[in-house]
């Protein structure tokens, strides 16, 4: 396997139940410290890809499309112009975030950035031409976003969110 050859199939236990909970208290621990120092710790995504080049990351608040109820998820993001951009990879599972659903029902939000909280966006998701331009640099900002791709039959789908 050459170095930049990428696994023909999502690794075993991925989608493990144990695999998700242990996101999901990452996530949440991440959120706290985030929130805590203002950015100032857990603002860079420094695994996998992002070792090397560490990469921005936000947190983006969603409300339950069903619930009603407040989430925090931290996500990468790349700056464009004036939005951001988030990707809905879920690491190459079969199936998209729930905050990628929460934000369809629910476009009007809010994020976080390092030093910034309350920052108001609105959400949509991008058409396939913003995508088609959008993917190679949010690739080139994370190169395992290609990794999650060639995992997944899905297209992963690109969310771009616009200061309101």
């Amino acid at each position: 396997m050459g170095r930049f050859s990428l696994p023909e199939k999502t690794p075993d236990g991925l989608d493990s139940p144990v695999t998700a909970a242990a996101i999901k208290y990452m996530a949440r621990a991440q959120v706290k410290i985030f929130a805590l120092t203002n950015g100032r710790v857990g603002a860079r995504w420094r695994v996998g890809a992002g070792f090397r080049k560490p990469v921005p990351t936000l947190l983006l608040e969603h409300r339950g499309r069903k619930s009603g109820r407040l989430f925090t998820t931290p996500l990468l993001y790349l700056r464009h112009n004036e939005d951001l951009v988030i990707v809905a990879s879920q690491g190459g599972l079969p199936r998209n975030p729930q905050w990628h659903f929460n934000l369809i029902a629910c476009p009007e939000t809010r994020v976080h950035l390092k030093g910034r909280r309350d920052v108001a966006v609105t959400a949509h998701v991008a058409s396939a031409e913003e995508r088609c331009d959008l993917w190679p640099l949010l690739v080139d900002l994370y190169a395992d976003f290609a990794k999650y791709q060639a995992w997944t039959e899905r297209e992963i789908p690109v969310v771009v969110l616009s200061p309101r």
